[in-house]
């Protein structure tokens, strides 16, 4: 079945992601904005990522905070979040046609433990589907 991936996340988890930008042919980065979250950028490269020796290199003292980055064309970008907001949240690439191609997937951050780590629940008058 094609559609968005979804990953599941426990409340409070930190999360990596490298983007791998794989064209090497097109002339366009790949503008990428997560929902819900500012991440921190730890790394950046040209080339494949290399799980070996790429982190080494990561910035963890004070790494630069957003919410959008640019995967560079046939380059890679490392970023780091905190998942401390319940709920379902959309990591995609702002080209909208590159989202046709792929470039998306989902978050499920599940509810913590205290009452302002959960979500609340639906209002009793809500419509029933």
């Amino acid at each position: 079945m094609n559609g968005t991936r979804l990953y599941r996340v426990a409340y409070n988890s930190t999360v990596q992601i490298v983007l791998q930008g794989t064209a090497v042919i097109a002339p366009e980065n790949h503008p990428t904005h997560l929902h819900g979250f500012n991440f921190f950028v730890v790394g950046k490269g040209l080339g494949n990522f290399d799980p070996e020796k790429d982190p080494q290199k990561f910035n963890l003292v004070d790494p630069v905070e957003r919410n959008t980055i640019s995967v560079p064309t046939a380059g890679w970008t490392a970023i780091r979040f905190k998942a401390d907001n319940p709920g379902v949240w959309f990591l995609h690439c702002h080209l909208e046609v590159h989202t046709t191609w792929g470039l998306k997937m989902a978050f499920l951050v599940e509810d913590g433990k205290g009452l302002n780590e959960s979500l609340p629940p639906p209002p009793s008058d809500l419509p029933k589907c």
